[in-house]
Order: structure tokens, then C-alpha cells, then sequence
């Protein structure tokens, strides 16, 4: 099992029956292959899918099926298309339970920056700005690091921000913490990793649970 599919797996607890739940771009999509079958779940796209299930087999493919991130899906029964309007209406009036994105960088109380980074080409900042504000809950996934091994969560973010305050929890390939009103708090560490190992490579500070738990996927 990989890293990316590690943190889909873990975020897929977060998820509980009767949810409904968006899903962003990259590793979140994955969290789609991981729903337990005893959970029942909706999965909403902001292009205009209720009912989302897990990626197709080649078989499956069906290249006018997709999700926000262009990538191909599949439907589960009952599912049902809309058009955008439709969908960020669903978005905007609270009735998503769980947003799971990606991010880029998260601040110690909770801005996330996921949509941009200056200089470089972006598709556009899709619905992400709608998801913090209108989700009821806002979990970020992502590596802890970037590619030359800086903490992703920071003190304060240094690129464009997708919202202020938004973020609830953060899940890493290493920890999982709650963004509170005292500051991050560290939940969970991931196997081989120390909560002293875990302050180390993050640039905010941390405070420690007293109920410390190990990171279960």
C-alpha cells in the first residue's frame, strides 16, 4: 500500500453512514475506492453527480462520466446528474456533510491554501472556495511535507488562500490534528513517527493529545 492510498484509507473513517460527501481533486478522489460497504453514502461532485462510486475498470469506462477532476468514475444505483447551478446550490445551502480536499499549505488555525500557486498555470480555483464556506465539515489531506521536505502546515500560509478558518482536521501521511481554538492539536501518529518526530517536521506549533492514538487505516 502506497502513502496516497494510506491517507485515503484513513480518511474514509472520517466519513459516517448517511453522509453526503464531496470529494476534491487528487487524493481525495481516491477515498471513493475505500467506502465500506457497510456505510451508505453519497458521493457529490460540483460538475454535477449525486452518486459517485469507486473508479472504473477498463470495462467500465465511460469517457462522458467524470468527476470535477476530469478523471472517469462510475455511478452507484439511484445516482443522478445536474447542472452546475444545481450543484453549488447543494453546496452553498449546508447540505454537504464532509468536504475531504487536498492542500497545499494549512495554517496552525486552520487557513488552507489549495487552489494556486503565483506564476504557475491553473485550470481555475473550481469549487473549493464554495466547499469551505458551505461544507459542514472540512478535512484537508496531504502529504506533510512538500517535495524538498518543508512542513506543509505552517504557521501562517504563504500562498493565496482558499479560505480563512475553514479547516476542522488535517490528515497526513504521518498525523492527524485538529485544528482548535488553542491551536493545532496533534490526535494521532502514524507508525514510526513520534509525537517529538511529528513538531520536528512541522513548521506550527503542536500541542499533544492526552489521548494520543496510533494512525489506523
Amino acid at each position: 500500500m502506497n502513502t496516497r492510498e494510506k491517507i485515503a484509507r484513513r480518511a474514509e473513517k472520517e466519513i459516517e453512514s448517511g453522509f453526503y460527501v464531496n470529494l476534491g481533486i487528487g487524493i481525495p478522489t481516491m477515498v471513493a475506492n475505500y467506502i465500506s460497504d457497510n456505510k451508505q453514502v453519497v458521493l457529490q461532485s460540483e460538475n454535477g453527480l449525486l452518486g459517485i462510486g469507486p473508479f472504473p475498470e477498463e470495462s467500465e469506462v465511460d469517457p462522458d462520466l467524470i468527476n470535477a477532476g476530469k478523471e472517469t468514475v462510475t455511478a452507484i444505483s439511484g445516482a443522478s446528474y445536474f447542472d452546475s447551478a444545481e450543484s453549488f446550490g447543494m453546496i452553498r445551502g449546508g447540505h454537504i456533510d464532509i468536504a475531504i480536499l487536498g492542500g497545499m499549505e494549512v495554517s496552525e488555525n486552520g487557513d488552507l491554501a489549495n487552489w494556486m500557486i503565483p506564476g504557475k498555470m491553473i485550470k481555475g480555483m473550481g469549487g473549493a472556495m464554495d466547499l469551505v464556506h458551505g461544507a459542514k465539515k472540512i478535512i484537508v489531506i496531504m502529504d506533510h511535507v512538500n517535495k524538498a521536505g518543508e512542513s506543509k502546515i505552517l504557521k501562517e500560509c504563504k500562498l493565496p488562500l482558499t479560505g480563512k478558518g475553514v479547516v476542522q482536521r488535517i490528515i497526513t501521511d504521518r498525523a492527524v490534528m485538529d485544528v482548535t481554538e488553542n491551536g493545532l492539536v496533534l490526535v494521532e501518529t502514524a507508525e514510526g513517527f513520534t509525537a517529538e518526530d511529528i513538531q520536528n517536521c512541522t513548521e506550527a506549533k503542536l500541542s499533544v493529545s492526552d489521548s494520543l492514538k496510533l494512525y489506523a487505516y
